[in-house]
């Protein structure tokens, strides 16, 4: 009698979906790390940019006098 309970407990996957599930998940969660520690440093820069830009501004007198003007660098295509 141990010795067939001992077999089905070896033959039974169904914690074998749960493993797989969980192997999964982590591998999505450090994805999302690695992406948020690339992006972090370029974003935070921005951000940095943007709250000086807008510190920068005096609504009151000409507040676009000293924007920036981006150009395209690339020649259109006819």
């Amino acid at each position: 009698m141990a010795l067939s309970h001992f077999k089905n407990f070896l033959s039974d996957e169904s914690g074998a979906v749960t493993v797989d599930w969980v192997v999964l998940t982590a591998a999505l969660v450090g994805l999302g790390l690695a992406v948020i520690s690339v992006v972090s440093g370029g974003v935070e820069n921005l951000s940095n940019d943007i709250g000086q830009s807008l510190a920068d501004t005096d609504p009151l007198n000409d507040p676009f006098a000293n924007n920036t003007v981006f150009t395209d660098t690339v020649a259109p295509t006819p």
